[in-house]
Parts: structure tokens; C-alpha cells; sequence
């Protein structure tokens, strides 16, 4: 046992606390930070999440490659970000703690599960020494003792195996994070009851160790300088509130949409990280009028959608980076076709198969102009796990009024990390339901006010007519090679995507205005680092105004006159400065790139030191 305190273990107050579980990947970790999650959400706190997975799918046991990690921000103020460091850090062995030090704020707390720190796992993560026994954690607060023998010791009367008695030492370590700041177990135990109904034994060995973990809290305060933390609960809005994942919203979003525009949804999808929770959430709303489809590849999933689209319903897919790759050729085909498809990009490292579990915005370029020939679609960004449910809606609304497949970009961050929704009334959105043609004469590429082509249900009395891929006749949509028809297509085509700038919002500040001498331009998942740092950077007196786009194309009309009005314009992205060039070649507005392409979010600290930099 080692313990060795900075201040004081009496119970803080605190507005926000950052905590950081960390691991081997078959430690539970993703679960622990899951529940304790939820525990939090139920206190009423305001909170963002950041689960960190490893690439490999089981790396050795023990080593760096396998750490998982799991980081939550919570306080009694607005939470935008997961946190830029933690203040406490549960290390559950050697590995854990190597990986995730440096993020540790300077005099964090290091909880440490000392039984795990043995010759073997030191070896496995890297140290020569022990760092619980020698002086290279003297900058922080380190309280290290045996989890691993106390959670066998709580559960012993349930006569386990060591290494199925083990399975509960992620339980333990929660119990003992849920006194620290005075959360109820009792939804941890109504969980574990019904994640355990088929095995009970294993439900009452769980809970024992949460208990044994709450109950050491308690009784080692004094002795060991645990500390107990107090954070109140945020104000919000009266309503009913529940913890979304970016990939839970997105999937009710489509839901929601599909509603709204009175179609069927049809998602056709291949597995990949981090798109497939996409699949795992729909997959279970089968009673809403959603058929899922798992395919043997990216470009039958994509396939099955847009005939599904043709078919009178509407089609949706779904990967990451080398998936919507594969898609490519499929998307151009929608594109010539003019169906309404959704397509959702939740991005990740690459190129290739890059850092498939860590975050990035790479793919812009791709998603903008990855096709072959003139295809253009229109482009949506989310912001936060939250944000997807509404831009999914408009989505939806978008590819069925203009006929044309759309792409969501999403990213591995949103699609994993979780915040409280405020679950809205659907009274408070339009309905655009969908008229499929009916007429007496057949012209596939009849359009209306907006270009939109007519959408004929195939079967439809009297209406037999063709699409394709191969250039058709602007007035008959027989197949047409002349040069003339082709030019009049892709214009039109163009103008019809461009055409959806005249149905979207203008472009609006998050913070400041146009009256301040800089602008900080983002999209995606940068919101919460840039908002928060730009609202530091207000308070200390500089004129700086925050501006996030959520259509990236079309962009708003007003977006260009906006940016030109300021002298300073700066452009955070998880990319090598993809969205600053397009703004540079749609308003030579003199646009300043901060990339970061390290597979984890911005810190608020980095935008900040950044815009003071300008």
C-alpha cells in the first residue's frame, strides 16, 4: 500500500471533476465509465464523455497496446468537452497508468490497483521500477492499494475461480469511485440484475464487490486520504432527460426523420469502427418501420440502399473512411439516378486503415469531391452526440425534397462519447411527407420548382420507366450521349444541389459577433474545445467570436460576407486544414489553419493558447 497526499482528504466542492478509468481492454473499463455515467446523469449533473479504445482487437494482456480508457467531465455548470486533463485517474494496472500519466493534471489524484503491479506487468508496460515504490510520482497524489485481493475477498462466498472472481474488480473500483462523490448504487444493481437474470450468482457477486468497494471508501477516508468530492447538481430545463451516445442519437435522428417525410427506412450497412453502433441501434427499432441489413461488403450495403430508395422507401448506409471509399462508385450511381439516400460518415485516423479507434476529420475532402466526374451532394457536419438526433432530421428533409443522396459526417468521438438529451416533443418539428409520382404521362426526369426529379414507385399503374447510371435525356430520360444533354444534366444536377442553400438557416455565431476583430471557425466535433475556449478568451477581454458550420455544402448564403467583415480568421480541424482551403477557395478570405492529427480531440487549452497567438 502506498499513499502520498498534496492537501487535505475533507470532502471538495467542486463545479466540474474530470475521473479517467484506465486498463487492460478485458477490465471493463468501457462498462465501469458506462455506469458510473449513468449513476452521474441520474444526480443531475451535466456531463460529456470520452471513451478511448485500442486498435487491436486483443492485444497481450498488459501491455500499452491494450490499455482502454474511459473519461467523463462533470459539474454543476454547462459541460461541453470530456475535460482537457482528469483529476483523478484510476490506473487498474502498470500499463494503465504509463499510457495515461501525462494527461493527469499536475498534483492529480492516481488511484492504483497495487496487486497488479507486479515484476511481469511492469515489464509488460515499460518499467524498469516499480513507480508506486520509488519517487517518480511525487507531483501527484498517489493512494495505491490490492483491489485485486480486495475484490476476491468480497466475493469469496460466491466460491468463484480466481480469474471469474476477477471479472468483478471493475464493479469494486466503481463502488469505490461512486462514494467518493456520493452516488447511489442502487441503479448499479438494478442493471446488474438485469444484465445477470439468467445467471444470479453472478448479478449477487457483482453487487458484493460494489458494495465491498463503496463500504472501503468509508472506513480507509482517513487512513489511506481518499477524499470525498462534492458536485452539485446543473440547472436545466424541466423535461425528460436521458444519456445519448453520438451513434444512439444519429440512429433516433434517421428514425425521427424517416417519420417526418412519412417513409419506410431500409439501412443497409457493413460492420466497421466506429460506424457500427449505427447498425446495433437500429437493428433493435424494428417497430418503427426500420429494416436492417447487413451486408457482405461496403458496396452491397450501399447497393441494397439505393434500391431500397428506388423502391419508394428511404434508403440509409453507413461506414467510415475506407468504407465510403468502397462506396465511391455506388454514391456517383445515386447521384446520377437523383434517389434520396443518406449516407453516414463516421470518420476516423487513416489513410487506409489508419487508427480505426481513434477520432479524426479527415475525410472532408472525400466527402466533398470522392467521386468520379461532376457528383455533387450535400454535406452535413455534427457537432455533438446531441446534435446528431436534429441533423439527422434535416438530412432526411433534404435528400427527400431534392432528390439527391446526402452525407452526414460524423466522427469516432461523437459516435462513442455521451451527453444528457433533453428528449424533445416531435410536435416541435415539421413533417414533410413524401408524394410519390402518379401522373398520366411517364418522365422520369421531370422536376419541380427546386429541380427535384419526380419519384416514381416502381409497379405504379401506367408508370414503367428507366434510371442509371449512363447519362439520360434531360426531357424523355432515354439514354443520351450528346454533348449538349450532358452539359444541361450536370448543370442541372449542380444547381439543384446548390439550390439547397435557399431552404437552410443563416449562418449564426455560437459566441461574439461580426462587430469582433476575430473569428474562430469550426465544425464537427471541435464545438466544445473552440466554444470553451473562446468564452475564456471573452472573459479576458478579446474580441473573439465563435462560428461552427453545420451545412458544409451548400454553404449558408450570408457565410461568405460574414467572414470577409473580420480582419483575423482561425480554423481548428482534426485534418491538415481541409475546411480552411475550402473556405479560402470559396471566399479568398485569408483563413489561418490549427491541425491536430494526433487521434485525439483538441484540448480547450491548445484553441486557446492558439487564438493568443494571432
Amino acid at each position: 500500500m502506498a499513499t502520498r497526499l498534496k492537501e487535505s482528504p475533507a470532502a471538495r466542492e467542486r463545479e466540474a471533476v474530470t475521473v479517467r478509468f484506465a486498463g487492460d481492454s478485458g477490465d471493463g473499463m468501457q462498462l465501469t465509465g458506462g455506469q458510473f455515467t449513468l449513476s452521474t446523469a441520474l444526480a443531475g449533473s451535466d456531463l460529456a464523455t470520452f471513451p478511448d479504445f485500442p486498435a487491436e482487437i486483443r492485444a497481450p494482456q498488459g501491455t500499452t497496446f491494450g490499455v482502454s480508457a474511459f473519461q467523463i467531465n462533470f459539474g454543476s455548470d454547462a459541460i461541453e468537452t470530456a475535460g482537457d486533463a482528469p483529476d483523478i485517474l484510476v490506473a487498474m494496472n502498470p500499463a494503465g497508468l504509463k499510457v495515461n500519466l501525462e494527461a493527469l493534471k499536475p498534483g492529480g489524484l492516481i488511484i492504483a490497483d497495487a496487486g497488479e503491479f507486479g515484476a511481469r506487468n511492469l515489464k509488460k508496460a515499460g518499467y524498469e521500477a516499480n513507480p508506486l515504490e520509488d519517487d517518480s510520482l511525487k507531483d501527484y497524489q498517489l493512494v495505491a492499494f490490492d483491489i485485486s485481493a480486495l475484490t476476491l475477498e468480497s466475493v469469496k462466498e460466491f466460491g468463484l475461480g480466481n480469474k471469474e472472481a476477477l471479472r468483478s474488480k471493475n464493479m469494486w473500483t466503481l463502488g469505490l469511485v461512486l462514494w467518493m462523490f456520493d452516488r447511489d448504487r442502487q441503479p448499479i444493481i438494478d442493471w446488474l440484475n438485469t444484465k445477470f437474470a439468467k445467471k444470479p450468482e453472478l448479478a449477487l457477486s457483482n453487487a458484493a464487490a460494489l458494495n465491498a468497494g463503496h463500504a472501503y471508501g468509508e472506513t480507509a477516508e482517513m487512513q489511506q486520504g481518499l477524499g470525498r468530492y462534492h458536485v452539485g447538481a446543473a440547472e436545466v430545463e424541466p423535461g425528460l432527460y436521458r444519456t445519448v451516445t453520438g451513434g444512439e442519437s444519429l440512429s433516433l435522428g434517421l428514425v425521427a426523420g424517416a417519420s417526418l417525410v412519412d417513409l419506410p427506412l431500409f439501412f443497409g450497412s457493413y460492420p466497421i469502427t466506429p460506424a457500427s453502433p449505427l447498425l446495433h441501434t437500429l437493428a433493435r427499432l424494428k417497430e418503427f418501420g426500420v429494416t436492417t441489413f447487413q451486408a457482405e461488403d461496403e458496396i452491397a450495403a450501399i447497393c441494397a440502399a439505393i434500391g431500397a430508395s428506388y423502391a419508394g422507401q428511404l434508403g440509409v448506409t453507413s461506414s467510415s473512411g475506407p468504407g465510403i471509399a468502397l462506396k465511391g462508385e455506388a454514391m456517383g450511381l445515386a447521384v446520377m439516378t437523383e434517389l434520396p439516400l443518406i449516407i453516414v460518415n463516421s470518420q476516423r485516423g487513416g489513410p487506409s486503415t489508419g487508427l480505426p479507434t481513434k477520432t479524426e476529420q479527415s475525410d472532408l475532402y472525400q466527402a466533398l469531391y470522392g467521386r468520379n466526374g461532376d457528383a455533387p451532394m450535400p454535406i452535413l457536419a455534427t457537432r455533438s452526440p446531441v446534435d446528431c438526433f436534429e441533423v439527422a432530421i434535416e438530412a432526411c428533409r433534404i435528400a427527400t425534397q431534392y432528390m439527391t443522396p446526402v452525407m452526414i459526417l460524423t466522427d469516432g468521438y461523437i459516435a462513442n462519447a455521451a451527453e444528457p438529451w433533453a428528449v424533445p416533443e416531435m410536435s416541435d418539428f415539421t413533417a414533410h411527407p413524401v408524394t410519390h409520382y402518379e401522373g398520366e404521362t411517364v418522365s422520369p426526369y421531370k422536376r419541380d420548382e427546386k429541380l427535384a426529379r419526380v419519384w416514381i414507385r416502381p409497379g405504379t399503374p401506367g408508370l414503367m420507366h428507366r434510371i442509371g447510371g449512363i447519362e439520360k435525356n434531360y426531357e424523355t430520360g432515354n439514354i443520351d450521349y450528346g454533348a449538349d444533354n450532358h452539359q444541361k444534366m450536370t448543370d442541372t444536377r449542380q444547381n439543384k444541389v446548390l439550390g439547397v442553400a435557399d431552404s437552410i438557416p443563416d449562418q449564426g455565431f455560437e459566441l461574439g459577433g461580426p462587430d469582433d476583430d476575430m473569428v474562430v471557425v469550426g465544425w464537427g466535433s471541435t464545438f466544445g474545445p473552440i466554444h470553451q475556449a473562446v468564452k475564456k478568451t471573452r472573459k479576458a477581454g478579446r474580441n473573439v467570436a465563435h462560428l461552427h458550420i453545420r451545412h458544409i455544402w451548400p454553404m449558408p448564403k450570408n457565410l461568405g460576407p460574414l467572414l470577409k467583415g473580420f480582419e483575423k480568421i482561425l480554423v481548428p480541424e482534426m485534418n491538415t486544414g481541409q475546411l480552411k482551403t475550402v473556405l479560402r477557395d470559396q471566399f479568398l478570405v485569408d483563413a489561418k489553419p490549427l491541425n491536430k492529427v494526433s487521434g485525439q480531440p483538441f484540448k480547450i487549452a491548445e484553441i486557446e493558447a492558439a487564438i493568443g497567438g494571432i
